[in-house]
């Protein structure tokens, strides 16, 4: 088998400037024949010369930036020859890793070490294929030239190609039919001949007998139909080996590693059947060890253990929950199931450790260690498992045996194969006996589900109504405390108005309604709670913020005065005085009046009040004066400035 490993030097496949070259190592056989550096151009042609079966990358980006042009590489790439990245497809791991496996070191600074490491793991079966097209090809033949304008001999020449390419259709038409492949064929006709023929083979590209051509008159076209999105194909069908934990129960915790420790899946799920967890291992990997977290290995992870041959692994005494805590640390996991089940993986994976070191140390380069791994571990001794797994016959001491004369020469394969048939045989005598079981409680669970549903009808119904009437009484609740609620601000201002008509009723007594500031907000509490009638008396706690617009809506209200404290008398603004005696609204001070306030009512002496309003109109009276004589005055040099201006303009 002829294998070519790449490793990118210097350039890169994006850049237009600076072309890629490859380090470039070839093995035959798995001997190396050949080691250099590469152009794309000159990759291409070893590829063709040399017929490879494999290219081997460690990474796609070497040699496509994007989807497209990797297929057009696959395109140039010889029919037989197929790409595989040994880094792995979905999930890549690093290349170290991945030759770790085999035990082989490189210095990861060297591109050539690294082309010969990457060719050396695909010839061991790391990696994936690269598949990029359909089990399809295409086959067009056509015109390699214009027949043009011409001249005379037009007509002769263009029969002469159409002839040509219609010739060449039928010798794809014999080779296809006596390969046996199977094709769809599409002719174009024209003068003399076919324009265009096409073929849909239902057949790989490195099936179809016929190669790519081009002539002077005709050429010959060969392709594969594209997939919608690149796909991966292992690149050997084996299985890698891992250490799977268990914990069973009615939510079922399902953790592996490989044998190095790494965690690659942790789940779990409610209801799992025996065959659901035996098909999410197999699709995880191949069981090596199967483990449990308790000293007495449950019933059902013996189960799952027997279905794999798996060997079994249990602590010597039950974990607690504070050594699963602690052994889980630096892991992540949704609950319990799958923190036990990780705990018993890795319990696994520490008690086989030192062992599994051990044997690495021992492999020689060139070998799968896992499978050395599994093999010691089962009880082979090492020399037999690398002179097996190198295919070199034992020494006469450890030769088996001769078989009696007529019995069947079976390998180890067959020998495991059988004993995983007799093995599943009992296994699914089981699941049968099981099955029964089952069955039977499922049939008394249907009847408990139907009497169940029933009653729970009934139940809903009530409830249903239950809860119709609960709203409507928490509605009407909400309603009654707000009736409730306003109901108590009705009665206070009825005992506050009732207080206020009661002084009326009074001899000598003036009532008054308290109102805290000289402001829009005052005003409407006020309002809300008392109300403001004509003639009331208003006692002004603060006038510090009065507004024009609160004393002119004031004096429209035709209040009877407002009252404020002595001690508010002395910084008032003399505006704020000016405004009153403008509205015609009375303001007077508490000095002398005596006034009792009890919260927003109170009461006054009458005869203090009437000589207050008497002193406050004789000021009004005076205020009026003074501005009108202000006016007569304003009018009166008016007046004058405006005969002066006549009597300048007629001089």
């Amino acid at each position: 088998m002829r294998i070519f490993g790449i490793d990118i030097i210097r350039g890169s496949a994006r850049s237009k400037n600076r072309r890629p070259v490859y380090a470039l190592c070839q093995l035959e056989d798995g001997e190396i024949a050949e080691e250099g550096e590469v152009s794309t151009f000159r990759l291409l042609r070893k590829l063709h010369s040399a017929k490879a079966d494999i290219l081997a990358v460690d990474s796609l980006q070497e040699i496509a930036p994007e989807q497209h042009a990797l297929c057009r590489f696959m395109q140039a790439l010889p029919p037989q020859t197929r790409l595989v990245q040994v880094t792995g497809g979905e999930r890549p791991e690093s290349l170290g890793k991945v030759a770790a496996r085999y035990n082989i070191r490189f210095n990861r600074f060297d591109p050539h070490a690294e082309a010969r490491a990457i060719a050396q793991v695909a010839a061991l079966g790391a990696g994936v294929e690269v598949v990029a097209f359909e089990n399809t090809c295409e086959i067009v033949v056509s015109r390699h030239r214009s027949p043009g304008k011409g001249g005379w001999s037009q007509n002769r020449y263009i029969r002469r190609v159409h002839g040509a390419v219609r010739r060449k259709g039928r010798e794809i038409e014999a080779a296809l039919r006596s390969a046996g492949l199977k094709y769809r064929k599409v002719e174009r006709q024209a003068f003399g001949g076919c324009s265009r023929v096409a073929f849909r083979v239902s057949a790989p590209r490195e099936m179809v007998p016929v190669g790519a051509s081009r002539r002077a008159d005709i050429q010959v076209r060969i392709g594969s139909r594209r997939l919608d999105r690149i796909r991966f194909k292992p690149l050997s069908g084996k299985k890698r080996y891992i250490i799977t934990g268990i914990d069973p129960g009615t939510t079922t915790g399902i953790a592996a590693t490989d044998l190095d420790g790494n965690l690659v899946h942790l789940s779990s799920a409610r209801q799992m059947a025996m065959s659901d967890i035996i098909e999410e291992i197999y699709r995880i990997g191949k069981p090596l060890i199967v483990a449990a977290d308790v000293q007495q290995m449950p019933y059902s992870v013996e189960k799952v253990r027997r279905a794999f041959g798996a060997i079994p692994y249990a602590p010597r005494h039950d974990v607690s929950v504070e050594a699963k805590l602690e052994a889980t640390s630096g892991y992540s996991y949704t609950n319990d199931h799958e923190r036990d089940a990780l705990s018993a993986a890795l319990d696994a994976c520490r008690h086989y450790k030192n062992k599994f070191q051990n044997i690495a140390k021992r492999v020689p380069p060139g070998y799968d260690v896992d499978e050395v791994r599994a093999r010691v571990i089962r009880g082979r001794p090492l020399e037999q498992v690398l002179a097996d797994l190198h295919g070199a016959p034992l020494p006469p001491e450890e030769e088996e045996a001769p078989e009696p004369e007529g019995a069947g020469k079976y390998d180890e394969r067959v020998i495991l194969l059988d004993g995983m048939v007799k093995r599943l045989r009992n296994y699914v005598d089981d699941l049968q006996t099981e099955l029964k079981d089952y069955r039977q409680v499922a049939e008394s669970l249907q009847d408990q589900i139907r009497r169940e549903r029933r009653s729970s009808e009934r139940r809903m119904r009530k409830d249903i109504e239950i809860t119709k009437r609960d709203a409507i009484i928490r509605s009407l609740k909400l309603r009654l405390r707000k009736a409730e609620r306003r109901n108590q601000r009705l009665s206070e201002r009825l005992k506050e108005m009732h207080a206020v008509a009661d002084i009326r009723e009074s001899e000598g007594h003036t009532p008054i309604k308290v109102l805290e500031s000289l402001t829009k907000d005052s005003v409407r509490k006020l309002t809300d709670d008392l109300g403001i009638e004509p003639d009331d008396v208003l006692y002004v706690r603060r006038i510090a913020g009065w507004s024009r617009g609160v004393v002119r809506g004031l004096a429209e209200r035709e209040v009877g005065a407002v009252i404020v404290g002595a001690d508010s008398m002395e910084p008032m603004d003399p505006l704020l005085k000016e405004v009153f005696l403008e509205s015609g609204l009375p303001i007077i001070s508490d000095a002398g009046l005596t006034p009792v306030i009890r919260g927003q009512t109170g009461m006054i002496l009458n005869e203090g009040m009437e000589s207050a309003i008497r002193e406050w109109e004789e000021e009004r009276r005076q205020f009026q004066l003074d501005t009108n004589r202000r006016k007569i005055e304003y009018l009166f040099r008016e007046y004058q400035q405006e005969r002066e201006r006549e009597v300048k303009r007629g001089g």
